[in-house]
């Protein structure tokens, strides 16, 4: 049986036929797209049926968004969110909360409705809330177990109250790295400390899953077919596997994951060999809606929210210095490992200084073994040069990027960061293009909120939350942006054979939307809906916002 839909305008990022308004799918497959006159030899030989529910919409590819962590999602959407930016989600509205008054009035007025064994909020950034410390939480809250996570994730803060619920004292505190006991943080390799002493509630069984629910509301919310799990093991490697299959792997998910796992996580304590044993095994476990293939994810630098990129001079207007996640002689080491092993290595970098590291181990691997068409990706990147970009292309490096840096954060960091010049050129998308990068875009989900219209919007756009233009002649063009989100995020993922594009043959992946990004107003991207989407062929229609507990 074939199931034919109709539009008012499918945009298949096909070349040989760009635009279309019927698809014909059969078993998850797309059978032909073209019209319903070119798709008669076809209606004629085989039973169908003709469904115009759409026919004044427009169909996508399905949004890929190559980068998010669905343990990290399962985690920060159960806490109090109290955020800079506004946040739209499936069941809320979150309103910006701008000054640090306003911060601690609404953790007092949190405080004052909840119960929760250790209560945590997340969405702090100094530039905006004000300076996190151990004392600021004791006197709004003295007796009871908190916690203010920063906006990067990276770090955060808890007041002593929580400090002697979780067990953590000046004896165990020193022996830790990135750790500041005085003010109650802890950041970076610090955070994987705090995190191992709030497994037992933050990974608490009801409450892990129900954020992996909402995580997939999430995902649905935006009009996903397919997302990337990178960096599977962040908390608890098993524990992620199993919630994960049980959660995303039911008839009530209609997206993929692509499962990367986290390099410093897998190969703590193993040797190459057991790592890549391991590995193995994962990728002969997959099923069809989580899968394992031969990709790895490893860390340079630091958190871009954070302030903790490494970066070339001039470097910070403070003078502060970022940090390394893994330092360079690690990296180098671990990379040689994975890339003689023939992996596809993803590194996240959001400095500058940590993308001209990775670029030359990079150079050094190849010239130790030659390798094409090797899928290594430079993750986030918020900083970079022209010239690093021009290096990265003859390396055959693909891009990543999360552009949300730039609307969120690019006039607050002009003023208090990095100066003007280098906020402005955050995510050189359009240099990237132009020098034929693969490129795609990503949410690094809660980083960014994961609703690709929204980063195609500020791709587009360069406007920040001020509404000042940034670095106009790095915009892409809305069709550059779509691609980025779909053909572009699938080849990141090494899937492009599969999905990312709508042509006979492919996985029948749509996203429905009210009207067509390449040919609305720029500045309208962000307001068109996603109606739903067609996940190898079978149709999920968004529901209006609603409360999921």
């Amino acid at each position: 049986m074939l199931d034919v839909y109709i539009a008012k305008t499918i945009v298949t990022l096909n070349r040989s036929q760009p635009d279309a308004t019927a698809i014909a799918v059969r078993d998850g497959m797309i059978v032909e797209v073209g019209s319903l006159s070119s798709l008669e030899p076809w209606l004629l030989r085989e039973p169908h049926v003709i469904h115009r529910t759409f026919e004044s919409d427009v169909m996508v590819p399905g949004f890929i968004d190559p980068h998010l962590h669905p343990a990290m999602a399962a985690v920060i959407l159960p806490m109090h969110f109290i955020t800079a930016m506004p946040w739209s989600l499936p069941w809320r509205e979150v309103p910006a909360t701008v000054t640090p008054e306003a911060f601690d009035r609404e953790m007092v007025r949190i405080l004052a409705e909840v119960d929760d064994e250790i209560t945590i909020f997340w969405g702090h950034h100094d530039l905006w809330h004000g300076a996190m410390h151990r004392s600021r939480i004791d006197q709004l809250s003295g007796d009871r177990p908190v916690v203010v996570w920063n906006r990067s994730f990276h770090e955060l803060h808890m007041n002593h109250a929580c400090m002697l619920h979780l067990g953590i004292d000046e004896v165990l505190a020193q022996r830790r790295k990135q750790v500041d006991l005085d003010a109650g943080r802890f950041y970076e390799n610090g955070l994987g400390f705090a995190i191992s002493r709030l497994n037992p509630f933050i990974l608490e069984d009801a409450r892990f899953r129900q954020g992996l629910e909402r995580l997939r509301e999430v995902v649905h919310f935006g009009g996903h077919t397919t997302i990337g799990d990178m960096a599977v093991g962040l908390f608890d490697f098993e524990r992620e596997l199993r919630e994960s299959r049980a959660i995303f792997g039911g008839p009530e998910t209609f997206f993929r994951v692509e499962q990367v796992p986290h390099g410093g996580v897998l190969t703590h304590g193993r040797s190459a060999e057991e790592a890549l044993a391991q590995l193995s095994s994962l990728a002969a476990e997959s099923g069809p809606k989580l899968t394992f293939r031969k990709r790895i994810k490893f860390f340079a630098d630091g958190a871009f929210f954070s302030q903790l990129a490494q970066l070339l001079p001039p470097g910070y207007l403070d003078g502060h210095e970022g940090e390394w996640l893994m330092v360079p002689e690690l990296l180098e080491a671990k990379l040689r490992e994975f890339w003689h092993a023939g992996y596809r290595i993803h590194v996240h970098v959001t400095g500058d200084r940590a993308v001209e590291l990775t670029l030359s181990i990079l150079e050094q691997l190849q010239s130790e073994l030659p390798r094409t068409n090797h899928g290594f990706t430079l993750e986030h990147m918020g900083y970079a040069t022209p010239e690093q970009l021009a290096w990265a292309k003859q390396l055959g490096v693909s891009v990543s990027a999360n552009i949300y840096y730039l609307h969120e954060l690019a006039s607050r960091y002009a003023e208090m960061s990095v100066g003007y010049e280098r906020a402005s050129s955050m995510g050189r998308l359009g240099t990237c293009f132009d020098e034929g990068l693969i490129t795609a875009l990503h949410s690094d989900f809660t980083m960014a909120p994961a609703q690709p219209l929204l980063n195609m919007w500020v791709a587009v756009n360069r406007v920040n939350a001020q509404g000042e233009l940034m670095a106009e002649s790095e915009r892409l063009t809305p069709a550059q942006a779509l691609a980025a989100v779909t053909i572009n995020a699938a080849k990141i993922l090494g899937i492009e054979h599969e999905t990312g594009s709508l042509r006979a043959g492919k996985r029948a992946d749509v996203t429905i939307l009210s009207d067509n990004p390449l040919s609305v107003d720029p500045m309208a991207i962000r307001d068109i809906a996603v109606k739903g989407t067609l996940f190898e062929g079978t149709l999920r229609l968004n529901e209006p916002l609603h409360d999921i507990g």
